[in-house]
């Protein structure tokens, strides 16, 4: 039989980071290995569930690709089939539920307690076979000595999440749970609920957790903690996906940058590693960055728009063109798209503001001469190209006996507005002779050096 895993997430309004890894895992369990992985939203606490929660799990995992592979056909408002296959929602299988605590009560493995089902636990210690983590041994606590018994369903009716998610692994044939290791001390009460059933249990892999850089929880504070987060700051889910791999799993060889069909090929659970994971934010950057430059140029256009359009810049008012040639300036030089239209915003405005703190050091009276001058040759040249405007602002800086640098940092100031940015003979050359003379003029004003 080929494996069947899933991935249970509870729609708590959002998708942590560790959670993202757990899907993953899963996921690339089945298609390593030929299987299938279910997506089951358990939201039978309907106090704390929401369509909007359920939402954010559904967007994050369909960004990170993670497809899922079965489940009832999605409808639209008259009912027709959409065709997209939904998750398995627990709010919807109560009837299961109540079935298996009925049966369990008819054999005597369950009783009524206050009104609510308790499930008769074993008095003897269960031993726990962990394809991660190894055979863990869970002897009764000195509490559970004296009542070892668990609540399967509560005085109000609604079963509890060790109950539904034993149900629910049973009636799907889960064959693997793969999931954090802080679900560990649960599995005993799992195991013993499926032998109750007359079943044996899944094999279980319990995955090490993710913690901070100091050694801490990651909570959803943290920076990092939350999928959304990488939605919104423009990373690539490629990257996301490639870092999450490495948290708690090794290729072995040391390789970082790794396709998602390559870690398919490679991904087996004897290669998670045991020991918690330490999530280190700058070598997600770092590998977005790598993941970004190496981009085809035409999504490299879509997904800058679409930030520069999230930022309420319409490039759609210029032509299509000066676009892409203003894009070009900025491939390899950003790692989140996020990051674009602070970067490179000056090309799609007319009024630009100087950088507060660049100013003073730029637009100091000594310079003023010197812009003026580049001003007079940049009006003399016929071809506004990168070279020629290298040509003209070398042979500039050479008359007035200072570095090039002298002219660059006023210059690029004047035309951006910020001190740093992309290649300034190739953004001059985007801007085109009129724009970048106008704005040397400005800075030449009242507004720049009048100042």
């Amino acid at each position: 039989m080929k494996p069947r895993v899933r991935f249970a997430p509870s729609p708590t309004g959002y998708l942590h980071i560790g959670g993202a890894r757990t899907a993953l895992f899963n996921w690339l369990f089945a298609r390593h290995t030929g299987g299938t992985f279910v997506l089951r939203i358990e939201d039978t606490d309907a106090a704390r569930n929401s369509q909007a929660a359920v939402d954010v799990i559904l967007n994050g995992l369909r960004w990170l690709g993670l497809n899922w592979d079965e489940g009832p056909l999605t409808a639209d408002a008259t009912g027709a089939s959409q065709g997209e296959r939904g998750p398995y929602f627990q709010s919807q299988r109560k009837e299961n539920y109540q079935r298996r605590a009925e049966a369990l009560l008819s054999r005597g493995l369950a009783y009524e307690h206050d009104g609510a089902i308790k499930f008769k636990m074993t008095r003897e210690p269960i031993t726990i076979p962990d394809l991660v983590v190894g055979n863990v041994v869970r002897p009764l606590t000195d509490r559970e000595e004296q009542d070892p018994d668990w609540v399967l369903v509560r005085s109000d009716g609604q079963p509890v999440f060790h109950f539904v998610n034993v149900v629910d692994d049973l009636e799907m044939g889960i064959t693997h749970v793969i999931r954090g290791e802080d679900h560990l001390s649960n599995t005993a009460k799992h195991i013993a609920l499926f032998r109750a059933f007359g079943v044996e249990p899944p094999k279980y892999a319990h995955i090490p957790l993710i913690l901070n850089r100091d050694g801490s929880k990651m909570s959803k504070r943290d920076q990092g903690a939350s999928l959304t987060t990488y939605l919104e700051e423009g990373f690539l889910p490629e990257a996301v996906n490639n870092y999450l791999c490495l948290l708690g799993w090794s290729p072995k060889d040391n390789t970082e940058k790794l396709s998602l069909a390559d870690v398919i090929d490679r991904f087996d659970l004897p290669q998670i590693l045991r020991h918690n994971a330490k999530f280190d934010f700058e070598k997600l950057v770092w590998l977005q960055g790598e993941y970004c430059r190496d981009l085809p140029p035409e999504r490299f256009y879509e997904l800058a728009v679409h930030a520069f359009a999230k930022a309420g810049v319409d490039t759609n008012q210029f032509a299509t063109g000066y676009v892409k040639a203003a894009l070009d300036t900025c491939r390899g030089k950003i790692k989140t798209f996020a990051e674009l239209p602070a970067y490179a915003g000056f090309y799609f405005h007319e009024e630009i503001t100087y950088d507060p703190e660049a100013a003073p050091k730029s637009f100091v009276v000594e310079n003023k001469p010197r812009v003026e001058k580049l001003l007079a040759a940049f009006g003399n040249l016929a071809t506004f190209d990168a070279a020629s405007i290298e040509a003209a602002l070398k042979t500039t800086a050479a008359e007035l006996g200072v570095k090039v640098g002298v002219l660059i940092h006023p210059t690029r100031l004047a035309v951006t507005g910020h001190p740093h940015g992309p290649s300034l003979y190739h953004l001059l050359e985007v801007l085109g002779k009129a724009r970048a003379i106008q704005r040397l003029e400005r800075a030449l004003g009242p507004e720049g050096f009048g100042k």
